[in-house]
């Protein structure tokens, strides 16, 4: 059997996409939309408290097209956090007017293919600081889940950890040359939902999702082993933003 990837493991994530009812929300009066607004803001004064306590972080987007209308982002320590955050908001008046189109469960992930020899990852900083990332406020989001093919011929599990390592790093470096540009956040996701693993990036330049991901596709990682599904993309929702596209 070949070997395993060895990985190392953060907070666990939480994409949580949502659809507004908007003929049940026109059709409430405005005592019943000003107290579920109310509500969803109380809500989501957790997210400063677990940002400002170093146990988490939250991010809010609205998403462009038919998929859904907004996204909440949780990255949280463990499993019943990312429970109770989904039941919270279930709860809340707001929900009641809102439909789940989708979600994905996943663990912040760092493999070993880039590691270097000899070195305890988890006394690095830098490494802490990727398993468990600050959510940044970049002005746009792009979600999308992936596996690595397992057909007769294009089978990545049964490649040897050195050609894995090697193509990894290939892959890695066209990552690299977008720093600054695109933030990227990998979760793992075997055992826990539909796919190996999701992806997410944040750009305050929606065009630099296209063309990553178009010069990745060209890469063998991607153009002999990846599988894609459905991709999310959308814009930051601050709360005057959520305010003002719940106004009717």
């Amino acid at each position: 059997m070949n070997e395993a990837t060895l990985t190392l493991e953060g907070w666990y994530c939480l994409h949580d996409f949502r659809s507004i009812d908007w003929t049940m929300w026109k059709a409430a009066d405005q005592e019943q939309r000003a107290g579920a607004i109310e509500d969803l803001e109380e809500f989501m004064k957790e997210f400063s408290v677990t940002a400002q306590e170093g146990t988490g972080s939250t991010a809010v987007y609205s998403i462009v097209g038919q998929k859904a209308d907004f996204v909440f982002m949780y990255l949280r320590e463990t499993l019943d956090d990312l429970n109770r955050l989904e039941t919270a908001f279930n709860k809340t008046d707001f929900a009641k007017f809102t439909k789940k189109e989708y979600s994905y469960v996943s663990v912040v992930e760092l493999s070993n293919y880039l590691s270097k020899e000899g070195e305890d990852p988890m006394q690095n900083p830098h490494v802490i600081a990727r398993l468990k990332p600050e959510l940044p406020k970049s002005a746009h989001i792009c979600f999308y889940p992936m596996n690595k093919k397992r057909d007769l011929n294009d089978n990545w599990y049964m490649l040897s950890m050195d050609d894995r390592k090697s193509m990894m790093r290939s892959h890695g470096l066209i990552g690299r040359s977008y720093a600054g540009k695109v933030k990227q956040i990998i979760s793992g996701s075997v055992g826990f939902d539909d796919w190996e693993w999701g992806v997410t990036l944040f750009a305050d330049d929606a065009l630099q999702f296209k063309k990553l991901i178009y010069e990745m596709r060209f890469d063998e990682v991607s153009a002999r082993y990846g599988e894609f599904g459905a991709f999310y993309v959308g814009n930051l929702l601050d709360w005057e933003k959520a305010v003002e596209m719940l106004k009717v």
